[in-house]
């Protein structure tokens, strides 16, 4: 199968209960601009006809998912997650089988990333596509870096120009991300996202360029941020 006529899938990891929102719902429930984060999110990726078929992964006692209409979708199967978003992810790959071929590619994308525009996800898989090289989302960091000590002292400034915030959708080859993530698993090693799995696999990673609006809500301020940018639309040209 060759690298434009494999089939491209997504998977949505909604398995965790968002402690750091500090909220009695898990955040990807939590409703902004008329949806919960977990609609707009699904809602980003089932609006690129790219995308075959999304795996939502949810918690094992999950009673709040009956209440979607839009995880009834014809392109949408449900499956059940693990402690860890790598255990997630896993579950949802291995939800594919009997579907996907192991060529085929694979989007994984944060429930808690509603804010997903259209183009950005376009980029990502015409890009990763058309090279044959798993890829990531990702803005460039504008800011001066500092890196801290253990006392909470700057030890020196980093080159800002080699500096990227990791987004998502990622994009890699189901089997090659598979295999990544259960030897990452088998070696105890930390995994924060599937890029960092395919890095430590010896893989490479291409970054393409995402949007500033493609937040990641973690923090009660996000939520208000992410609601502005869903009830006020990017012109298609705005970064």
């Amino acid at each position: 199968m060759t690298t434009t006529s494999a089939s491209c899938w997504a998977v949505l990891p909604a398995a965790g209960i968002g402690v750091r929102m500090g909220t009695e719902l898990p955040k990807q429930y939590l409703q902004v601009a008329g949806a919960t984060l977990l609609e707009h999110s699904l809602r980003a990726l089932l609006a690129s006809d790219q995308v075959s078929g999304v795996v939502v992964v949810l918690h094992p006692q999950d009673e709040r998912a009956a209440d979607i209409d839009l995880l009834r979708d014809t392109r949408v199967t449900c499956t059940v997650g693990g402690a860890r978003r790598s255990d997630s992810v896993l579950s949802g790959l291995l939800a594919l089988g009997g579907r996907a071929d192991r060529s085929d590619w694979v989007l994984v994308h944060d429930a808690a990333r509603p804010c997903l525009q259209r183009l950005d996800l376009e980029r990502l898989i015409n890009t990763v596509r058309g090279t044959g090289v798993g890829g990531i989302l990702a803005e460039a960091i504008v800011d001066t870096v500092k890196l801290a000590d253990a006392n909470g002292r700057v030890q020196r400034t980093l080159d800002r120009d080699l500096l990227w915030r990791a987004q998502t959708p990622q994009m890699f080859r189901l089997a090659v991300l598979q295999q990544a993530l259960e030897q990452a698993e088998e070696q105890g090693l930390a995994i924060t996202d599937e890029a960092s799995a395919m890095e430590l696999a010896g893989q490479s990673v291409q970054l393409v360029p995402g949007s500033s609006r493609n937040l990641k809500v973690t923090v009660p301020a996000d939520l208000a941020l992410a609601g502005w940018y869903l009830e006020h639309p990017a012109d298609e040209n705005t970064p």
